[in-house]
């Protein structure tokens, strides 16, 4: 299609010398109101620049330009309005319907570069709880927008598999474990020695300094320790799998912190060659204060790594095996400190792509009664979180099904579909960076601005091109697409790619979120004031077009949020 925008560039270029075209690109604007314009640009910052007030550099740019790709250019007050030629956006977006179909407003942005996307990542020996969600929805959906986009984007499960956590769960269980009960309800049975042996630690300290040990052994390869620390890693392994099959989550690779053990040696010599390690009471720390940063421990003083250590390594093995373009690290805001602390300390190693590791930080969740934590056992299951999310819809179709007096197809799968939906839908709504009280309610609400609203229209709109008998391959008036209504449609038809790309550029899936909401609202209002399957064939050809691009967009609006679009509900 088109790009509006870039026409708006072309013609400011030529008029404003002393801006680029980057900078002048950033300065358009999409008014709030299309009687606005399609898209305005400030006088404001062309005053010092021309010497005039603002409103006559606007007068004086809109007598000169002109583009057939505008209806016209005008001023109004400091701001130069560009109002989009209406049937060339109809023939611009009906095309790109056309031939583009389900990939509607696909664009190779990333051109092939690797992306990898680190996400989810939970501790094993440690339940999959409503915590992790976040994570897991927000690092899965942006994996499917680069994906979308032409990245070649690689996703990557970073399980917490390694640490001092791993000596208290080896002592708790030779303590108090039973292999046999384990094995019954193997990460609930887990936890109960966790939260055990945190709470028997407060009046026998000894046990801390046993765990120690336990790690210690760990690293240095012990077979009773290695034993149980993999029997640990495989029961952990399943359960998780079960989940992030109910999820429709996959990951590329699931090199988790122990992966990268026996590589962390070279980058602690890495580090002492450089001469950046730093005694500091027994332990081995890089100064980071030239980056306004507190110190980074690499080697504790008893000799064990820590979390920051792997993660070095980890990033210096994911360059050399990938090249990557960008290395996303999807998680929580509580380590911010230790992903600048990550960076700056790969930019003191010499390493010219430090930057090009990102950390995407998200707000946490938390319970009504307090914050989660596994240490005090206060956990709610993400299973079943999405399990009481299907029955609470099966409930509702079958109280359908009774009002009807018909079963509907696909109960079960149609449950799951939306009821699953719903949850993700819940966590992509709002800014990540928001901390919010999770609240069973307004989760499985399916009431307003909900994943089972759009999905109820993507489903309406496919009866609908059931009823027209639509075939693509008629052919297709689309000046017959003049409306107010349609026009408005076709606009924000036209926006879809834009709120993918911001969506990517931000690592923010709301954008998408809430712009198919809007869609979605849109084309009710329009279903419910329009007519559109008429006794005119060739006006209703062009309305079940316009819709069959709406539901292309809404459906795979869904597919970058990770949620199906049933054709039924």
């Amino acid at each position: 299609m088109i790009n509006f925008v870039e026409r708006i560039v072309d013609l400011l270029e030529k008029e404003i010398k002393d801006l680029n075209r980057d900078e002048i690109n950033n300065l358009i604007e999409i008014p709030p109101d299309y009687t606005m314009g399609d898209y305005a640009f400030p006088g404001f910052s062309l005053a010092k620049i021309f010497r005039k007030n603002p409103a006559l550099i606007a007068q004086d740019l809109a007598n000169t330009l002109e583009d057939p790709c505008f209806e016209k250019i005008e001023a109004k007050g400091a701001y130069l309005n560009f109002f989009v030629n209406r049937e060339l956006l109809a023939k611009e977006v009906i095309e790109e319907v056309k031939e583009k179909r389900e990939d509607f407003g696909k664009v190779n942005v990333g051109e092939n570069k690797p992306v990898i996307v680190e996400y989810s990542s939970p501790n094993i020996a440690k339940p999959f709880h409503i915590g992790h969600i976040r994570s897991t929805v927000i690092g899965d959906s942006l994996k499917r927008i680069y994906d979308f986009l032409g990245y070649d984007t690689i996703s990557v499960n970073h399980l917490g598999d390694y640490g001092t956590q791993f000596g208290l769960m080896i002592e708790a269980y030779k303590n108090w474990g039973d292999r046999e009960t384990v094995e019954k309800n193997p990460i609930q049975e887990l936890v109960k020695l966790y939260v055990r042996i945190n709470e028997e630690a407060k009046e026998q300290p000894e046990l801390i300094d046993n765990a120690r040990n336990w790690f210690m052994k760990l690293e240095n390869k012990d077979e009773e320790a290695l034993e149980l620390w993999e029997w640990f890693r495989d029961v952990s392994l399943e359960e998780f799998g079960r989940v992030y099959d109910m999820l429709d989550v996959h990951f590329d690779s699931y090199r988790g912190e122990s992966y990268y053990s026996d590589l962390m040696p070279a980058i602690v010599e890495e580090l002492k060659e450089k001469d950046l390690l730093v005694d500091s009471q027994g332990a081995k720390i890089v100064d980071l204060e030239e980056y306004k940063l507190p110190p980074a421990i690499i080697i504790k003083s008893d000799g064990s790594t820590i979390y920051l250590t792997r993660d070095v390594t980890a990033a210096k093995y994911r360059k050399d095996t990938y090249d990557f373009y960008k290395n996303i690290y999807v998680v929580g805001s509580q380590q911010i400190l230790h992903f600048n602390q990550l960076v700056a300390i790969l930019d003191k190693m010499g390493y010219d792509w430090a930057y090009d590791c990102v950390h995407v930080p998200f707000g946490m969740v938390a319970l009504e009664e307090g914050t989660l934590s596994t240490r005090r056992g206060n956990v709610l299951y993400l299973e079943d979180v999405l399990n009481k999310s299907v029955e609470k819809v099966q409930d509702i179709l079958k109280a359908r099904e009774e009002e009807r007096g018909e079963a509907l197809e696909n109960r079960d799968q149609l449950a799951k579909q939306v009821g699953i939906g719903a949850v993700k839908f819940q966590e992509l709504f709002n800014q990540r960076i928001k901390d919010y009280i999770f609240d069973w309610d307004k989760t499985l609400s399916f009431e307003g601005e909900t994943g089972p609203y759009v999905q109820y229209t993507h489903a309406r709109i496919c009866s609908l091109l059931q009823r027209g008998n639509f075939n693509l391959e008629d052919d297709i008036n689309t000046e017959l697409l003049n409306k107010k209504e349609e026009i408005d449609i076709l606009r924000s038809m036209y926006a879809f790619t834009d709120s993918v790309i911001d969506a990517h550029e931000k690592y923010e899936p709301y954008f998408i979120t809430r712009y198919i909401v809007d869609l979605a609202k849109i084309f009710n209002k329009y279903y419910n004031s329009t007519t559109i399957i008429t006794d005119d064939l060739e006006l209703t050809k062009a309305r079940l077009l316009l819709s069959y691009g709406i539901k292309n967009i809404l459906s795979k609006g869904l597919e970058l949020l990770g949620i199906e679009a049933p054709m039924k509900m």
